[in-house]
């Protein structure tokens, strides 16, 4: 049954929304865009209804934490971007996969779903600002880099999921793996037992704190590749005796929460637990309480004891749905100001309405197709992904 998705109010209980506005000491790129949009038109609801129950089995729809509750609640699964590749892979019978989500976790679904099927992302200019950081020919120079510097070969490209299908297809041709944040230490391990350093792409923060704070790497064992300097501004010497050499990339939501938000958190809310995304920057994460993936920030809360406090380091529309849902524990955004994921935003309803009515009327829009050679290469990474213990 669908119901009407009306925006709640403020509440002790739910986001404490203090203000919206630019945080200097935020890394470039992070500018919060302020409040979240206004909800659609409610009679856009009644639309989606009819046009998903028309497709039928032909449609099967997934929805990221990170979207709108206006949109989640036509997804047939939600999940984050590693439970959603996998559910694509295991729906050979659905015609159209409708992602709302991002462009890159489209390709993911296009390369990991069959041939017959036909991957729908409902507006084209949803995309990942940290996916953009990591461009082809950039990896391709700091390959050469390595190569030069002797140890490409004893190097094993590591991808985050949240990359482009060039990029994924450039680590599975190297012999590399694609990771999320949930199994980074799974992939960085396998990484490992096949070489001597990992070339970790686009997300240097989820490698860093991976390597440090979870297989016991020192912080002189890890190498920052700036795409922007000749060589990524390190020397061959540097490049051969890191262990992680660490794109100069980062998430722009998770890129907001500094230090000094934890801290003021602590002397707002006593006993507040924090809790954060590992795409936050490292001296955020070692101030923390926990830190986890997505699906580890969602399951803490739901097994947190009733009349706790948390303040949670990750998406807006994720933290703001955990309040709604657990009103008898204090759910707070960690930062001061409001900060949503601009480019997730942009699957609100009346795209998704548009993509769902064109689709039962026979007509094909948007659909994410990534070529063949590409496609074969990432496959061979995402596979390996997903056949981590």
């Amino acid at each position: 049954m669908t119901s009407t998705w009306t925006e709640p109010a403020n509440t002790a209980t739910a986001l404490l929304l203090l203000g919206r506005g630019a945080d200097p000491s935020s890394e470039k790129g992070v500018d919060c865009p302020g409040e979240l949009p206004a909800p659609s038109d409610p009679d856009l609801v009644a639309r989606a209804a009819a046009a998903k129950a028309k497709l039928g089995s032909k449609v099967f729809v997934l929805g990221h934490h990170y979207q709108r509750d206006e949109v989640i609640q036509f997804a047939d699964v939600t999940g984050d971007s590693f439970k959603l590749a996998r559910e694509a892979a295991a729906r050979p019978d659905a015609e159209y996969i409708v992602f709302c989500g991002v462009h890159f976790m489209a390709e993911s679904a296009d390369i990991l779903t069959t041939d017959a099927q036909k991957v729908v992302l409902p507006d084209l200019a949803a995309g990942c600002s940290m996916a953009d950081m990591a461009q082809l020919q950039q990896v391709e120079a700091a390959w050469e880099a390595l190569t030069d510097a002797g140890v490409a070969q004893s190097t094993v490209p590591v991808t985050y999921m949240n990359s482009s299908a060039d990029i994924k297809g450039f680590v599975g041709r190297n012999g590399g793996v694609v990771c999320t944040s949930s199994n980074a230490k799974r992939a960085l391990t396998w990484a490992f037992e096949r070489g001597q350093r990992v070339l970790f792409l686009p997300d240097q923060h989820l490698g860093r704190n991976t390597a440090v704070l979870e297989m016991g790497f020192d912080a002189d064992d890890c190498v920052l590749y700036d795409p922007h300097k000749p060589n990524g501004g390190l020397t061959q010497q540097q490049l051969g005796e890191a262990k992680m050499v660490l794109w100069r990339g980062h998430c722009s939501v998770h890129g907001r929460f500094t230090k000094s938000s934890v801290d003021e958190v602590r002397m707002r809310v006593p006993g507040v637990n924090v809790l954060v995304h590992p795409e936050c920057r490292y001296d955020v994460v070692t101030s923390a309480d926990y830190v986890g993936s997505t699906e580890y920030i969602i399951k803490t809360i739901e097994n947190a004891p009733a009349g706790s406090a948390w303040a949670v380091g990750t998406e807006l529309n994720l933290v703001r749905r955990l309040a709604l849902a657990h009103p008898d524990k204090q759910v707070m955004f960690l930062d001061r100001s409001v900060c949503y994921c601009s480019t997730m935003n942009r699957i609100d309803l009346p795209h998704l309405v548009w993509a769902l009515e064109e689709l039962a009327e026979g007509r094909l829009v948007n659909q994410i197709t990534v070529d063949p050679k590409t496609a074969a290469e990432a496959r061979s990474a995402l596979d390996q992904m997903l056949a981590l213990p």
